[in-house]
């Protein structure tokens, strides 16, 4: 299992920060994407309805995906 420091699929950090930073805007979070990831004036009620969307469309994509391959 890789630690904390290693991806498994080095494209899936970025594209997770890009699902996020598009939530984001999404929700009307004032966060732009830069080379620091600062968060700190948004509440946890937001931060935490980012990671709802996130946590929903990943599960979304990974069932779609499921039912791809058991029809195939």
């Amino acid at each position: 299992m890789a630690g904390n420091s290693e991806w498994l699929v080095p494209a899936a950090h970025k594209a997770l920060d890009d699902m996020k930073y598009e939530i984001a805007a999404e929700l009307g979070l004032p966060v732009h994407q830069a080379s620091e990831d600062y968060w700190g004036d948004i509440t946890s009620y937001y931060t935490g309805k980012c990671g709802g969307q996130m946590t929903r469309r990943l599960v979304a994509m990974a069932q779609h995906a499921l039912s791809q391959t058991s029809s195939s």
